[in-house]
């Protein structure tokens, strides 16, 4: 017996020497795989570039040119993070690269990595290195497509807001590109952005989200009117359908209007019958007549939310009344 546990253990040694020969003959099967492993990291996905250590040069190296840019950096928000990592973190080569072949070239610009002369998708890659986890959508978004890049609305070196390093305050930022909307806030009745008591980041992400408009939502993942408008939020028993479909906006005009409430027409009437009206009878039997509106709509009448009170939802009355 013990003849026979010898004579296994010894064919399986053989067999373990010829395996290794094999190996040596043909490159090492496990860095291979290490390899493969390394090149579908998601680090590398964003920066598939890797540089050697020694052709970084160190912050103190760009001060000696960059006096003047290093001087403001010290309050910048990169820079604290460099200062808490024992100035490991983000330093001027975590975005422009390693310094080693623009020094030895004499400051040759061509030899670093200028975000003046990339291209935004180039910038967005750059920025998305550190900064994916906290704007995941963002490639998704209309300012991606659109080529907007990160630099378009921030600036590491000569931002006027620390807050996000942006480069000028909110909303006249956004309007720059924006500028369809900004008639919309000189309206008589209009959230107040204008006056400084909301910011267009309230209500959008400029960074993308999965909704139109980049709007945000709730937790609920409703829209984000019900943040503040937490009387609309519900669930009700008897919800007004538009809701649901079409949202807040199918109603409102959020921006500025000269109703107000908000309301994408001046009277509410007109309003209520561009969907409850003789044309749409079969959808809406109990509000109209077959000749038309079930009440005279002349302006002498009370508007309709005098009665229906609960426009948004009830949990009393399917028409809204209570």
């Amino acid at each position: 017996m013990r003849r026979i546990l010898l004579s296994i253990v010894v064919i399986g040694l053989l067999s373990g020497l010829w395996c290794a020969t094999r190996v040596l003959a043909s490159g090492d099967p496990v860095k291979q795989v290490s390899s493969s492993k390394q090149t579908s990291s998601p680090a590398q996905k964003i920066s598939p570039k890797l540089h050697n250590p020694a052709d970084y040069v160190g912050p103190d190296t760009c001060e000696a040119c960059h006096g003047e840019i290093a001087k403001k950096f010290s309050s910048n928000p990169h820079s604290r993070l460099a200062l808490m990592h024992g100035n490991k973190g983000a330093t001027c080569e975590s975005c422009h690269g390693p310094g080693r072949e623009h020094v030895d070239g004499g400051g040759d610009i061509d030899k670093i990595f200028r975000f003046a002369s990339a291209s935004a998708r180039q910038i967005d890659e750059t920025c998305l290195g550190c900064h994916a986890t906290a704007h995941p959508d963002f490639e998704q978004s209309a300012h991606a497509k659109g080529n907007v890049s990160c630099t378009s609305c921030h600036s590491v070196h000569a931002s006027t807001s620390e807050t996000s390093l942006l480069k000028a305050s909110q909303p006249k930022l956004c309007y720059t590109c924006h500028t369809d909307i900004k008639p919309a806030f000189s309206q008589p009745f209009h959230h107040k952005v204008d006056e400084g008591l909301m910011s267009c980041s309230d209500c959008h992400n400029p960074h993308g989200t999965t909704q139109g408009k980049a709007l945000k939502t709730t937790q609920e993942q409703n829209a984000i009117c019900t943040k503040c408008h937490t009387e609309t939020r519900g669930p009700f028993v008897f919800e007004h359908p538009v809701l649901k479909t079409e949202g807040c906006t199918s109603c409102h005009s959020p921006h500025g209007s000269p109703n107000g409430r908000l309301l994408n027409v001046a009277n509410i009437n007109t309003l209520c019958l561009q969907c409850h009206s003789g044309i749409n009878n079969n959808a809406f039997p109990s509000a109209v007549s077959p000749t038309g509106p079930a009440h005279n709509q002349a302006t002498q009448y009370v508007a309709c939310t005098n009665c229906h009170t609960q426009i948004h939802g009830s949990n009393a009355s399917p028409i809204f009344f209570k």
